[in-house]
């Protein structure tokens, strides 16, 4: 066998077995939605509009802040998991690109947040951290808030926030069956769009 077509085949058997294995398949028993319709209670927000079945737009009530949420799924043995995404996108005033996480430290009790840049150009993230660290309002929010995941992008002239919190999540079991939704508590609530105001503030300047 040649070269050319040893690639071509081991290319061909690679995608076969991630559409087989792969973790963007969709979970059996997934139901799209019904963890967002959960989370749309906890929100309490009025402006709430569904732009696909596991997806939508939200609105706060002073009209300030605009958030996408997404339905995101994880398979594992004989269950899934079903997490939402929040999603904020803020024009950017500089030129550049980057991918930057954020984390609490402290091994057992947080002690601060912490930015870890994993692409881009390197003098942004200390001008990132410092922009963060300095918005009292912004690491008062996040010290208390229970996030998951916390990325945020530059690229194209954009800003991308892409929180994903331990709350507004359901666990889904097929043996034995059961569903179990984690809601979004009202302190967690507040905490979160308090986060995600001050992300949107504290970008418009970096």
């Amino acid at each position: 066998m040649s070269q050319g077509n040893l690639s071509t085949g081991i290319s061909t058997l690679r995608q076969k077995l991630s559409e087989l294995f792969g973790a963007h398949r969709v979970p059996a028993g997934y139901r799209p939605g019904t963890t967002l319709e959960h989370l749309r209670r906890n929100l309490r927000l009025a402006r709430f509009e569904r732009l696909a079945p596991a997806a939508a737009t939200v609105v706060t009530d002073d009209g300030g802040l605009q958030l996408e949420i997404v339905e995101r799924t994880e398979s594992q043995w004989l269950m899934h998991l079903v997490m939402t995404e929040f999603v904020l996108r803020v024009p950017a005033s500089r030129a550049g690109t980057g991918r930057w996480e954020l984390h609490h430290s402290g091994a057992i009790r947080r002690t601060g947040i912490r930015c870890r840049q994993h692409g881009g150009d390197a003098g942004l993230s200390t001008v990132l951290q410092a922009a963060i660290g300095n918005d009292v309002a912004l690491y008062q929010a996040l010290m208390p808030l229970d996030f998951k995941r916390l990325r945020i992008d530059l690229q194209d002239g954009q800003w991308s926030v892409r929180l994903e919190h331990m709350g507004g999540s359901e666990v889904v079991n097929r043996m034995p069956a059961f569903r179990r939704y984690i809601a979004l508590s009202g302190e967690q609530r507040d905490a979160l769009l308090a986060t995600l105001r001050g992300l949107q503030r504290v970008l418009k300047t970096v």
